[in-house]
């Protein structure tokens, strides 16, 4: 009994000792990144503070493992699970605390974002596909240190001819999605948030997963799309290149209205619009038709959200100044009456000079 309360006791004690200097080397870190102006040293610290401290644990365990015996022999064991373990845990740690310390100089705050944009869909897409493979090569390392796994993966490996194109065929759909995963990542035909129109739905790519994407639709929906579908059909990216739009606001009115005044209105109006950016703004009758026409008011904006509160703004200017200005020029449908169209007739049969 005195040997392995000899063991517990001292593993006990590695154990208490590697916490406390953990505590104490952490404790430190923590005070040299408060005074720190960059926002990464509280992201790495934070994400590494995990699987350090178990990692610590087992490094003190294996130090003791190696001059009490018992231990030794019970670690040995043990450390064939943990220790690949504790190595996948703390590259997935880095890994995340290096990715999230990249996104944070990717600032999508800006007016100008596309290159952070694209540099976070790129990091986002990397990140999950390095920690699938992390994971793959842990559980694998872990399933190698189980006696006989590896005599059952060489059987399985020998006959594995038909099951083998079972298990693909079954897998295609998820290996599609994964494999479109990595050619989002290169080609980029979406970035973090994106304006898009895509199953008939407008919105912004507000994650982009090896699998599917989610995409924010206007009335806080969320359209979840597989991965694959924005590689083999179209869909409508309104801020591939740049955020800066086009929009216009349609007006129907009356023939005979006159465009000079609506024109002077609408450059008034536009030019006090601080949703304006400056670059476009063009008055136009596009087209004419029996008892209306119709006038196209175009506009530029900064992106999508904003050109969207500015044709609205505009168009209701428009409508409230025609209402006090020229009521006179809102369509109307002219309905001719029997006495009015024997009046025309009367009209057109009268000899001229008559």
């Amino acid at each position: 009994m005195t040997e392995p309360i000899t063991a517990l006791l001292a593993a006990a004690i590695a154990v208490a000792v590697a916490l406390m200097l953990h505590f104490l080397v952490f404790l430190l870190l923590r005070r040299v990144a408060r005074r720190s102006d960059s926002a990464s040293d509280n992201v790495l610290i934070a994400r590494i503070c995990g699987p350090v401290r178990v990692a610590l644990v087992a490094l003190a365990l294996v130090l003791v493992a190696q001059r009490v015996t018992i231990l030794e022999e019970w670690w040995a064991v043990v450390a064939r699970f943990v220790m690949p373990v504790i190595a996948g845990w703390i590259a997935i740690a880095v890994l995340h605390a290096l990715v999230e310390t990249m996104k944070i100089r990717a600032d999508i705050t800006v007016a100008d974002n596309l290159a952070a944009r694209r540099k976070r869909t790129r990091l986002s897409l990397f990140s999950r596909i390095a920690t699938f493979v992390i994971v793959f090569v842990t559980v694998g390392l872990v399933l190698l240190a189980i006696p006989g796994v590896r005599d059952i993966g060489v059987a399985l490996v020998a006959s594995a001819g038909l099951a083998g194109l079972a298990v693909g065929a079954a897998a295609q759909p998820a290996l599609k999605s994964l494999i479109a995963g990595v050619q989002m990542a290169l080609t980029e035909p979406i970035n973090i948030d994106d304006a898009v129109v895509i199953e008939g739905e407008w919105g912004w790519i507000e994650d982009i997963r090896t699998t599917y994407v989610v995409v924010k639709i206007w009335d806080e929906r969320r359209l979840v799309v597989p991965t694959a579908h924005f590689l083999d059909s179209a869909f409508q990216n309104w801020t591939k290149k740049t955020a800066n739009l086009l929009g216009t606001a349609l007006l129907y009115l009356d023939p005979a209205t006159r465009i000079g005044p609506i024109r002077e209105e609408f450059e008034r109006q536009i030019a006090g619009n601080r949703r304006w950016d400056g670059r476009v703004k063009v008055v136009q009758v596009t087209e004419t038709m029996r008892d209306a026409i119709e006038v196209r008011l175009l506009m530029s904006a900064t992106d999508s959200p904003t050109l969207f509160d500015l044709r609205c703004d505009i168009r209701e200017g428009m409508l409230e100044w025609l209402a006090d200005n020229q009521p006179e020029a809102f369509a109307a449908t002219r309905v001719m009456t029997p006495a009015h169209a024997a009046l025309a007739l009367s009209d057109r049969a009268e000899p001229k000079g008559a």
